[in-house]
């Protein structure tokens, strides 16, 4: 990389633009950069990096970089050209620029802006490469190699960063050299190991927590026959450990439950042989009960003899009276029927008159033939007082009919004498509906016309506005495709420039050309970055074919458009809208009420109509009504000559009653009551005889049975329920004497009453206390078995987890391996290094021994720059450097050099480490490098010795900046770049060397 123009506009203390030409300071290979302090010489190199980068080195960053001497229309901005890997490249940058507007009072703020462009030397111009931010740093950093950082250490050396590099613990110096030489990498593996570790020592210490959290489950089941380790989850051998404690505690519960088997068969044996002797004392007592109360039943029996003896005698009167028990039920019968045939004796004569109270039954049917025969003598009397009804009723119905009459003729005279005013009233109706029927035929053919004017008056105005978006739209695709033409003819262009490259690509060794026809080829043209193919300019000609035809279908809209609106406007005229939308809402107004009016004409007609109906019905009802009153005189006269004889006869039938109905009615309860009388009457006779009858026969059936009264038979007698009970407490007492007779008879029963009481209580107890061990013996099998299940299962539980660890365990201890190797912990990694350490350690190295070439020269050879690893104190080693002093033969740390030996090493170590890098980034060679101080603190002859390695420099065709303030160097160093500051801003003085 060299650089050759820098161009400074408003940027830092320079208020105006200001060139700096690197490549006449190049010329002689060493120049010197110099000022008072605070006049921008370090700007130069912000200035540099800028322009490269977009941003300036990492202290400065953060202010902002427009001058504060700059006019306000002036604009910050940076041009550096460059030549890198043989191309030559001009970049300029623009921060973003706050400017005055250019209307108006006030600011506004312009983005920033970069351009990058290349140098062609066949065609002796500049072409444009990019102008993206993004696109241009990736390119420059590609082309360099470095990043900016890397670039701010290697060609912008800062001699007291390396001055505190040498100072510096292992810590400080890994990070800087990690950010030169990009080892992030390496931490990131340490980091990713060390994740790994946590994780799997997660996953691990979660499956021995599980693990020990079924020990725990194994230890509360086992009891007191496991005993857990103290070990915590994650420990090594916890698994080995618990697997043993399980095997112990499943054999300690196997042990206990075949002790629990033989104690549960004992018990069982033993509950047995009790249950036997229990029984056996039960039976015992049983038998003994038994007799004692057999006993006691054989005594109460013969407590109950006399009872016994009474019931006895008592069923033998009992089935003896049985003989008489018909005799006596017919009595009884007969009995019942006498007394209700003299009940209704007593009742029906209660209702005859006195003068029956002594007339047998010959006499009351007598009695009841002769009001029989008169009653059949009034049914001729009970016809004429129903005719008589009926012809009261025709009377009143004609006195109803002749008032109906009257109303109808009377309302038909009052309606048909309004009958001429009615009929004016609706002629007036019909003919104002006929005339506004009229008015609305005449405002509907007005009406139409006004409505489709409005309608055109309304499309006219949407047509234009719809005429003003199609111009928009004409516009704007005029412009597009205007862009994608020039945006095609321009990539044509570029490609036609470029042609050359694209026809080489198809060139071969004794082929011709299809060019000149030359059989070699000794320099075919290369791409260039950009180069424009075939398919980039065929996509941007289509890109401007569819942006053209897109151009034509909107200026074809537009001519649609503007026709429409001219027929629009040809139908509406100029009339606002607003103005037809009132003339037209006026005609709607007034054609609704027309038509309202004329809806009325065909009701008026129908009243009409129907009122015509109604005087011609009312006209024919008042006829009617007058012929029906003239014949209703004649029918009255009729029915009142028929009254008269019916009532004539009718008083001499009904005598003293209301009426005939009345008569008949007496003389039909009268014949009913007679005849109910006369029956009762021979009812009692009868009866009464039947019960004479039966006395006599029970009387006879007594004395057979030995009975001496009917009486005495009859209390003899017992009913159902007496002879079951009866009947039940002699059958209990048979019953009761054969049980007992056969309980005293039974041999076991006697032997058993031949022996001493039985003790139930204590046989009791004892099977009670053989079951209760019984119970306690199966409890703790049932416990042993559970136990043994539980110890089974967990126990299976824990070597499918311990199986399902295995491969997690051996990944977790490989990743710790790993992950302690890598980080400096392991006891395998005796330096205590880590793998970013390890690797900056070599690049150290490399460092140290490019640095030692110089450093020599600049010391006449006493001092030596080397790596060491040793560990300081209880850190960890690797990035140790120390100085051997080879006039003393020792070697001590770079921490004890002087002030001018600390420069001229850390100045070896910068152009060491600049070569290493170099070299790191793909062999970029660097051209052009700054260093910034720490000259004064040489003496004359180490400062001859620097500036002789600086110049040797110029051996690799290199050129070098010093930044210094020493005066000295402005006599020894020719070439010179000054800084100057003053109240407008500072200026650079430029000055070639001799």
């Amino acid at each position: 990389m060299r650089l050759h123009r820098l161009d400074i506009t408003a940027f830092g203390p320079f208020g105006g633009a200001q060139r700096v030409d690197f490549g006449e300071l190049s010329a002689a290979g060493l120049f010197l950069l110099h000022g008072p302090t605070g006049a921008g010489k370090t700007s130069v190199l912000d200035a540099v990096c800028y322009a490269l980068y977009g941003s300036v080195p990492g202290a400065r960053q953060g202010g902002s970089l427009r001058s504060d001497h700059a006019e306000p229309g002036t604009r910050t901005e940076v041009t550096l050209e460059l030549t890198v890997a043989g191309r030559r490249l001009e970049l300029t940058r623009q921060p973003p620029w706050e400017r005055p507007k250019k209307r108006g009072a006030g600011t506004t703020l312009d983005k920033a802006q970069s351009w990058l462009r290349e140098y062609d030397a066949a065609a002796g111009a500049w072409k444009d490469l990019s102008r993206s931010h993004q696109e241009i740093g990736e390119e420059i950093t590609q082309l360099l190699g470095m990043s900016r950082e890397q670039f701010c250490q290697v060609v912008l050396l800062p001699q007291g960063d390396f001055a505190r590099f040498l100072r510096a613990d292992a810590e400080a110096r890994g990070k800087l050299l990690g950010r030169l030489f990009d080892t992030h990498r390496f931490a990131e593996v340490e980091k990713r190991l060390a994740d790994r570790r946590r994780a799997a020592e997660a996953e691990v210490r979660t499956g021995d927590a599980e693990l020990l959290a079924d020990a725990h489950r194994m230890q509360q089941a086992a009891g007191d026959a496991m005993e857990l380790p103290g070990l915590t989850p994650g420990e090594p051998g916890l698994a080995e450990t618990i697997m043993g404690a399980a095997a112990v505690a499943r054999c300690t519960a196997r042990e206990l439950l075949t002790i629990a088997h033989c104690a549960r068969t004992a018990a069982e044996s033993a509950q047995a042989a009790a249950d036997t002797a229990l029984a056996d004392v039960r039976e015992t007592a049983r038998l003994q009960r038994r007799f004692a109360e057999a006993r006691e039943r054989a005594g109460r029996l013969e407590e109950r003899a006399d009872a016994h003896r009474a019931d006895r005698t008592r069923m033998e009167r009992a089935r003896k009276a049985e003989a008489v028990a018909p005799a006596l039920e017919l009595r009884e019968i007969a009995e019942t029927e006498h007394r209700r045939a003299a009940d209704a004796e007593t009742s029906t004569r209660a209702l005859l008159p006195d003068t029956f109270a002594d007339a047998g039954a010959a006499g009351l049917a007598a009695a009841a033939r002769r009001a029989a025969e008169e009653l059949g003598g009034l049914e001729s009397a009970r016809r004429a007082e129903q005719r008589l009804g009926r012809l009261v009723a025709e009377r009143a119905d004609l006195d109803r009919q002749e008032r109906a009459d009257e109303d109808v003729l009377h309302d038909a005279e009052n309606w048909l004498g309004e009958w001429e005013a009615t009929r004016a009233a609706l002629q007036t109706r019909i003919e104002s509906a006929q005339e506004a029927a009229t008015r609305a035929e005449q405002l509907a053919v007005q009406r139409e016309p006004a409505q489709s004017r409005l309608g055109a008056a309304r499309q006219r105005d949407t047509l234009a506005r719809d005429t003003d978006e199609a111009q928009t739209h004409v516009l704007a695709a005029r412009e597009r495709a205007t862009e994608a033409k020039a945006h095609w003819l321009d990539l044509k262009e570029q490609r036609l420039a470029g042609i050359a490259a694209e026809l080489a690509e198809s060139l071969a060794d004794g082929e011709p050309c299809a060019v000149c026809g030359a059989t070699e080829h000794p320099a075919p043209a290369r791409k260039i970055a950009g180069h424009i193919d075939r398919e980039a300019e065929e996509r941007a000609l289509a890109d401007y074919q569819r942006a053209d035809e897109r151009r034509a279908e909107n200026e074809r809209r537009l001519g649609v458009v503007r026709e429409a609106l001219a027929a629009a406007t040809a139908e509406a005229g100029d009339t606002p809208t607003e103005q037809l939308a009132q003339r037209a809402e006026e005609l709607e107004r007034r054609y609704e009420e027309a038509r309202r009016g004329a809806s009325g004409l065909h009701a008026a007609h129908e009243e009409l109509r129907r009122a015509e109906q109604e005087r011609e019905r009312r006209t024919a009802a008042q006829q009617e009504a007058a012929l029906r009153t003239a014949s209703r005189g004649a029918r009255r006269d009729t029915l009142e000559r028929e009254r008269a004889t019916l009532e004539e006869e009718l008083t001499q039938a009904r005598g003293d009653a209301e009426s005939v109905a009345v008569r008949a009615a007496q003389l039909e309860r009268r014949t009913a009551l007679l005849t109910e009388a006369a029956e009762a009457a021979r009812a009692a006779e009868d009866t009464a005889q039947r019960l004479k009858d039966a006395d006599a026969r029970l009387a006879d059936a007594a004395y057979r049975a030995g009975f001496d009264t009917p009486r005495a038979a009859a209390d003899a007698l017992l009913d159902d329920a007496a002879h079951r009970e009866l009947q039940r407490r002699l059958d209990e007492r048979q019953s009761e004497e054969a049980a007992v007779r056969a309980a005293l008879a039974e041999p076991e029963t006697m032997a058993a009453a031949q022996r001493p009481p039985a003790d139930l209580a204590g046989a009791e107890q004892a099977a009670s206390a053989a079951a209760r061990r019984l119970r306690e013996a199966a409890s703790a099998r049932d416990a042993a078995v559970s136990r043994c299940t539980e110890l089974d299962r967990l126990s299976a539980r824990s070597i499918a987890a311990v199986r399902r660890l295995a491969p997690l365990r051996a990944a977790h201890d490989r990743v710790a391996r790993l992950a302690t190797l890598t980080a400096g912990t392991s006891a395998d990694n005796e330096r205590r290094m880590r793998l970013e350490s390890y690797v900056l350690a070599a690049r150290l190295e490399q460092v140290a021994a490019a640095a030692t070439a110089r450093l020599r020269r600049m010391s006449s050879g006493r001092y030596t720059l080397v790596h060491s690893d040793d560990r300081a104190g209880r850190g960890r080693s690797g990035l140790g450097l120390h100085v051997v002093d080879a006039w003393t033969g020792r070697e001590r740390d770079t921490a004890t050099l002087s002030g001018g030996e600390t420069f001229f090493a850390s100045l070896a170590l910068a152009l060491g480490l600049a070569d290493v890098v170099t070299d790191e980034a793909g062999g970029v060679r660097l051209d052009t490098l700054f260093i910034d101080e720490g000259f004064g603190s040489l003496d004359d002859q180490t400062l001859d010795e620097v500036l002789d390695v600086l110049d040797s420099l110029r051996e690799r065709d290199r050129s070098v900046g010093i930044v210094s303030h020493v005066p000295d160097l402005r006599r020894r160093i020719h070439a010179q770049l000054e800084v100057v500051k003053g109240r407008s801003g500072s200026v650079v003085r430029q000055r070639a060397g001799e």
